[in-house]
């Protein structure tokens, strides 16, 4: 193991995290956000000091992701006996590529249950209180964890390490794609179109006004990628789809003039 390899690591997932939070932030909450208000799922924006409080506990998260990764792949007595593998042609580009739906369905069912058991009341204020101190969640809120939390949510790459073959660049690729989607999913504004909750496949798909309900309400829509899991055992919010309707409904009626200088005049 190596300072240089953990300091990589930060680098790579950091730069990944900031950036694309980043771009969301300035879009939605910078450049556009009288624009978009009318959008905003809970009608107002966080304060200035929920900001910075996300992105405290993001850079803490990625810290502790990177030293999991960092003890995974060169710590002596563990890296040989993962699953990695450099020769994508040891087992085909068809595995290659189906490795991926199987990791979303695996890190989905990871995350239900591990989020439903970390709402226990004897679990909550030690894990996941942080990340719910963002009842009105930003984009910088995707990574805002409690550092016992980020354990728990770096364990699905132990999960995936040590049961799946795992191309060197699977777990690029895969947790690429899902920091977009989890910065999509506490953006506070819904990009999926009207009708879309009710739909045959988007009744199964986790949607940014599913997630901001569980954080305004705390409990229900406990889902990442999908809604299997919520539906199979009821815990969807039954006022999920009357809300994605009521969002997507709404039509904008005066430009509201929310100062550049702060952000908290719009918070109600």
């Amino acid at each position: 193991m190596s300072l240089d390899f953990y300091l990589k690591s930060i680098w790579l997932i950091g730069a990944r995290y900031f950036m694309f939070a980043a771009i969301a932030f300035l879009v939605f909450y910078v450049i556009w956000r009288n624009r978009f208000f009318y959008r905003k799922i809970q009608g107002r924006f966080p304060k200035n000091s929920d900001y910075l409080r996300e992105m405290f506990y993001s850079f803490l998260t990625i810290c502790i992701f990177s030293l999991v990764s960092l003890i995974l792949f060169s710590h002596p007595k563990v890296a040989p006996h993962t699953t990695r593998y450099l020769d994508i042609h040891q087992y085909g580009w068809a595995y290659y590529f189906l490795a991926y739906p199987l990791m979303f369905v695996m890190h989905d069912t990871y995350f239900y249950f591990t989020h439903r058991l970390m709402h226990h009341k004897k679990l909550f204020k030690w894990f996941h209180l942080v990340h719910h101190q963002s009842v009105n969640p930003s984009p910088w809120a995707a990574y805002a964890f409690h550092p016992l939390e980020a354990v728990v949510e770096a364990g699905i790459v132990v999960v995936f390490m040590f049961t799946i073959p795992m191309h060197r660049s699977h777990l690029l690729i895969f947790f690429l794609m899902m920091i977009v989607y989890n910065v999509y999913g506490h953006l506070g504004y819904e990009l999926y179109p009207k009708g879309f909750s009710k739909g045959a496949v988007g009744k199964w798909i986790n949607t940014s006004i599913n997630h901001n309900q569980h954080h305004q309400y705390f409990k229900g829509n406990y889902g990442l990628y999908f809604l299997f899991w919520d539906r199979i055992f009821g815990t969807i919010r039954a006022d999920y789809d009357e809300k994605f309707e009521e969002v997507k409904s709404r039509v904008p009626e005066t430009e509201i003039d929310l100062p550049a200088e702060s952000f908290e005049t719009a918070r109600a």
